[in-house]
């Protein structure tokens, strides 16, 4: 028996051989062609295809794994019809008279190696994008298809990576779990395993190869290791825990349609956290009683451009709509620190997480922030949407907002546009000021949602970036949880309700706590909903 080690993104216990995809190599020859235009037309020919099948990809993807997956596709049409991508590669074609193959692999590289250096991981996942529209360039020039065909039973499905379009191909009735020697938490194939609920391992390393193929294998999920041809007592403990998983599984479907109350009667709102429009079917195949964070910077990272207000606008509308009357708390633009836009134009900084981000960025560019604020105001009047504020100082950063904001519902009306004049204001606790002057907040807003992720890194001065200060960085800290009891009993003296998004409303150690402060709300990924559900139930305040 060996063992690999990687980093479980999706947990779960499979069992069954392992089925390696070796991807094609592919070697693009440069040479000269005599006629540049006759050249750049066999490009766009091609180009044409390409757009066919990825919208047939998306077709495929909507129909088998719902909107999240497809989503993948929309960014992949829109990198296809990218001017400076398209340019670029007819610019070597003409410049350099090459033949378009050989200009499509130029651009690949270059396209993907500026991704890849970006600071935000998901502008990085990026590079994966481009080199995957870019190969599905060059099998449309060359006439050729990747082979996906998996065997007759159910397979380990194992690559050094996967593509959006590898991934979506595949028979998934033949996966039982996803291994890749590459990756990343906010990978495609990471994305897929959490969608269709199979386990998953990135991050294995070179140890995995071709040479696995065929062999017998365990894929522990929770732990990232992979078990090759593991002995007769390593296959019945992971087959005894494989089994108790899957009946915890089937346990947590229970409470569905239950409500969030503890043995006591204390009701509690559990809500859901999501960045983009394409999570709100595990919203609701989940069960949470609303969305408790919105991501709105979506919008603006899967945009080559500032998207305009009715772009805004139309995603908006559509969570109000599709959570019928759900509260839906939206977060205005949260870029800058660890997610950058190159669009923005922002200087480089020292400290960026100490820099120009959150509400401070909108402030400073306040025309963008109107338009947001527009949008979000309009759609307002097809179904409950909440607006919070992140990165929060000082008093007067919600007092200059709140000015801007009722000078945007003052043009509403005066336009004759329709608005929820009742909509929900609020502002997140992300720093240790906005925990400390929280009474003074509290007059001016609905609610408090803390992030508890940047509350941690700014209380205890710890970069949560940084792997080599783990052990310093303690969420249950107490000078964090005091300051989450104070923020609670602030908001509560002025009548504001208080909920928490971030990483420690889903850590159960601590759920009989924060009920304790007093917290009205906790707001998870869409899979913790029910487990967190599971949790509240079990707890008797008295």
């Amino acid at each position: 028996m060996g063992t690999l080690q990687g980093k479980g993104v999706c947990g779960g216990i499979a069992i069954g051989r392992i089925h390696f995809l070796e991807q094609r190599t592919r070697t693009v020859t440069q040479r000269n062609v005599p006629d540049e235009a006759a050249e750049c037309a066999r490009f766009m020919a091609s180009h044409a295809v390409a757009l066919e099948q990825v919208a047939a990809l998306q077709e495929k993807a909507l129909r088998e794994v719902g909107e999240k997956e497809a989503a993948v596709f929309e960014i992949h049409q829109m990198m296809l019809e990218d001017e400076d991508y398209l340019d670029a590669i007819r610019e070597i074609i003409t410049n350099e008279s090459v033949n378009a193959e050989y200009a499509v692999s130029v651009t690949r590289e270059e396209f993907a190696r500026i991704f890849s250096e970006m600071d935000d991981p998901y502008m990085q996942g990026r590079a994966a994008d481009v080199r995957d529209i870019s190969n599905r360039l060059l099998d449309c020039l060359e006439g050729k298809e990747t082979d996906l065909t998996l065997g007759n039973e159910p397979m380990v499905v194992a690559a050094r990576d996967l593509t959006p379009s590898e991934t979506i191909q595949l028979d998934k009735s033949r996966v039982l779990a996803f291994v890749t020697g590459g990756g990343s938490s906010n990978s495609h194939t990471a994305i897929l395993a959490r969608t269709l609920g199979l386990p998953a391992v990135i991050g294995v390393g070179d140890a995995l190869s071709a040479r696995l193929d065929g062999d017998m294998a365990v894929v522990d999920g929770f732990t990232g290791t992979i078990y090759v041809d593991p002995d007769a007592d390593t296959l019945q403990a992971m087959r005894k825990r494989q089994e108790e998983e899957k009946a915890r599984q089937a346990m947590l479907l229970e409470y569905r349609g239950k409500p969030n109350r503890t043995v006591d009667g204390t009701e509690v709102l559990v809500y859901a956290n999501i960045g983009s429009v394409s999570e709100l079917e595990l919203v609701k195949k989940y069960d949470a009683g609303g969305i408790g964070l919105f991501r709105s910077e979506f919008l603006f990272l899967d945009s080559d451009a500032f998207p305009d207000e009715n772009v805004q606008f139309a995603a908006y509308r559509k969570v109000a709509k599709d959570m019928g009357g759900k509260r839906s708390i939206i977060r205005t633009l949260d870029v800058g620190a660890d997610k950058q836009i190159g669009y923005f134009n922002l200087d480089a900084e020292e400290n960026p997480a100490l820099g120009l981000r959150g509400l401070r960025l909108c402030l400073a560019r306040p025309d963008m922030f109107r338009v947001q604020l527009r949008a979000l105001a309009r759609a307002s009047a097809f179904g409950n949407i909440a607006v919070m504020f992140p990165m929060v100082a000082s008093v007067w950063e919600v007092e200059e907002t709140r000015a801007i904001l009722e000078s945007v519902f003052a043009d509403l009306r005066r336009d004759g546009v329709a608005y929820n004049e009742s909509m929900e204001i609020g502002v997140m606790i992300e720093t240790p000021a906005a925990a400390v002057i929280s009474d003074r907040l509290a007059d001016m807003v609905d609610f408090f949602s803390i992030g508890t992720n940047d509350l941690t890194q700014y209380t205890l001065a710890v970069d949560r970036q940084n792997a080599s200060l783990d052990r310093f960085c303690d969420p249950h800290h107490e000078a964090v949880l005091r300051l989450i009891e104070l923020v609670v009993q602030n908001a509560h003296a002025k009548d504001a309700w208080v909920g928490i998004c971030g990483e420690l409303a889903a850590d159960m150690s601590v759920t009989e706590t924060f009920l304790r402060m007093g917290v009205d709300e906790l707001s998870v990924s869409p899979p913790k909903v029910l487990e967190l559900r599971k949790r509240i139930s079990e707890i008797n305040l008295a």
